[in-house]
């Protein structure tokens, strides 16, 4: 799917302070009413009432809960999409083809996940008749599978150990500028490679957090947009490319994907690489961000580890990523959240980790399925 989508805008963001849920490690909470917070104040947000949202979009959480809790029982359009962080993009395109549609007004995007309450841990249980044979050689999780990606990749481009470092690194400085974080205390080059490998060549710190929380974001026309009193956010362009297969695993690291939906986005919002201010990525494992980075033209092809040195893609570089602490950092709402941020960082709100004069800001997704959207300032 792609669209324009230039006649729709993000107008409410809302989320729970992951941090502070975080800290108490005994709750046990509900997925649905984390989302119910996060939609509180998201509404609240975009000077809306739960009476102005006729369409509902949800993700992890069931909607039927949502609406019961929320006092939303007969939306205009429902969907209910899958818990995984692919889904996150897919459901801003989808808001953004509903409203240019007609078929709705004001969507609501909402998410919750309880994964560190229930104790998840994203792979390894519950594994399919044909996902058993996958253990016997190591093959227990996605983070299994990217390692293994990683590792072609390191060997095809000559990558030293420790590239992903300023990744890490980056995210942690972030996320001590973010209140609302999990993982607030930096980490030096000597803390990332002393760190154990979960699945070698990736360490601990190359690795998302599993923690609980809420997000949600309000979508709307831009003509109604701009009838809110805060700076609408503007869905330049939306598109997305599948890259699927039985396992986590791309033999051209979403390579061609990322292209495809590459050519389309920039084409579709007027913008190259070089219009974008700061990026959101999905960074549900490091080497991710430099799949990301090859695959939507922002680095060359096996350059991405070089890119990223020197802090580039800190705060005040050349390319601010995941300027909120990403998913080692800030939290891990499985890209959720990355929307959240661009959002913020358009209207000018992260205060001390404010990226300077941000006007653009691209969201992608590397994965299974690629999308990636160009957001703007209206």
């Amino acid at each position: 799917m792609s669209a324009q989508a230039k006649g729709t805008a993000i107008v409410g963001v809302g989320q729970t302070n992951f941090g502070a849920l975080y800290a108490n490690k005994d709750a046990m909470r509900d997925a649905n009413g984390l989302a119910v917070e996060a939609l509180d104040r998201a509404l609240a947000d975009a000077g809306l009432d739960k009476q102005d949202v006729d369409g509902l979009i949800c993700s992890w959480v069931d909607y039927g809960r949502i609406a019961t809790l929320a006092g939303i029982p007969q939306p205009k359009i429902v969907y209910g999409l899958q818990g995984a962080g692919r889904m996150s993009g897919l459901a801003v395109q989808q808001a953004s083809a509903l409203i240019e549609s007609g078929a709705a007004e004001v969507v609501a995007l909402v998410y919750g996940n309880n994964g560190r309450s229930v104790k998840l841990s994203y792979g390894g249980e519950a594994l399919s008749p044909t996902q058993k044979y996958d253990t016997l050689y190591g093959m227990t999780s996605a983070g299994a599978e990217v390692a293994m990606m990683y590792r072609r990749y390191c060997h095809e481009h000559n990558v030293p150990d420790g590239a992903l470092a300023p990744i890490a690194i980056s995210n942690r400085r972030n996320a001590a500028l973010n209140d609302g974080a999990v993982m607030r205390d930096q980490i030096s080059m000597d803390e990332y490679m002393g760190a154990r490998y979960i699945a070698e060549p990736l360490r601990l710190y190359d690795y998302c957090i599993i923690n609980d929380g809420g997000v949600v974001l309000i979508m709307t026309s831009l003509q109604r947009a701009k009838k809110l009193s805060k700076r609408p956010v503007r869905v330049a362009a939306t598109a997305s490319r599948g890259d699927l297969g039985n396992y986590y695993v791309s033999r051209d690291f979403f390579y061609s994907a990322c292209q495809s939906v590459a050519t389309e986005v920039y084409k579709n919002a007027g913008m190259t690489p070089k219009n974008i201010d700061c990026m959101q990525i999905y960074d549900n494992f490091a080497p991710i961000v430099l799949f990301s980075l090859e695959g939507f033209g922002h680095a060359e092809r096996g350059a991405a580890w070089r890119y990223i040195r020197n802090g580039y893609i800190e705060r005040d570089g050349g390319m601010p990523i995941n300027t909120a602490g990403g998913h080692t950092g800030e939290s891990y709402m499985q890209g959720w959240a990355h929307h959240v941020e661009a959002v913020r960082q358009i209207r000018g709100e992260c205060g001390p980790r404010q990226v300077a004069n941000c006007n653009t800001a691209q969201y992608i997704c590397a994965s299974p399925i690629v999308s990636s959207h160009i957001l703007s300032g209206a």
